[in-house]
């Protein structure tokens, strides 16, 4: 008995801080509204501290779904391409596994209340293929790395294979945001426009995938609906 409350003290806790801690970042506008040039600049205030509160800032991401895409960039303009990406990649992993755990321990009800949408059919896919399933999503950066983080925490994926799958699939796309960023700080030299064709592969290859993806998924809602008919 004594256990049983402990746990649901512990429960009521978590779901508190996180209900404040999506409450203040979305309501006093934290992330919104900035570019990656300010996110930089803020970066190159801080010092020694700039790699530890990037990092933190990658971390709550999941809380506030500001694009992933803006701050990796401001990483590469901040730190270079390969200071830029490890720190992304560490980034990325925190927020990622954050997002794993407050769909797997808060459930399917918390986590429609954070980002309003139903995410069952994409935890569908991610339970039957595991490892595979996220790799492959995570590959294709216009599929929204928060939705398959929360989708993977509602199956029943482990998680170092969660873990592994969102390492190996972010590389390609952090490596070139990260990219984008160091260069833009060299706009009309062959190495940005060298970084722009290698964007616009990854988005167009990234569509592609997505799509395909999609009706997928759509050819699995319909039959679900014709089997509860």
């Amino acid at each position: 008995m004594k256990k049983n409350y402990v746990k649901g003290i512990k429960y009521i806790s978590l779901i508190a801080v996180i209900a404040l801690a999506v409450y203040f970042l979305n309501r006093l506008d934290v992330f919104k509204n900035y570019s990656s040039r300010d996110i930089k600049q803020f970066l190159d205030s801080l010092g020694l501290l700039a790699p530890i509160v990037y990092i933190v800032l990658f971390t709550f991401v999941p809380l506030t779904f500001f694009p992933d895409s803006v701050l990796a960039i401001a990483g590469g303009m901040a730190f270079g391409l390969i200071k830029g990406s490890l720190l992304t990649i560490i980034g990325a992993l925190c927020g990622g596994t954050l997002a794993f755990f407050i769909a797997r321990y808060l459930g399917q009800d918390v986590i429609k209340r954070i980002i309003k949408k139903d995410i069952s059919i994409l935890g569908k896919h991610t339970q039957e293929k595991g490892f595979w399933a996220i790799l492959v999503l995570r590959l294709i950066p216009l599929v929204p790395f928060d939705v398959i983080s929360y989708s993977a925490g509602l199956s029943e994926v482990k998680y170092k294979d969660f873990l592994l799958a969102t390492l190996l699939g972010i590389i390609p796309g952090v490596m070139v945001f990260s990219n984008i960023g160091d260069k833009s700080l060299e706009i009309g030299s062959f190495q940005f426009y060298i970084s722009i064709a290698l964007l616009i592969i990854l988005l167009v290859v990234s569509a592609l995938f997505k799509k395909k993806i999609s009706q997928r998924i759509i050819g699995d809602i319909n039959k679900t609906r014709e089997e509860n008919l």
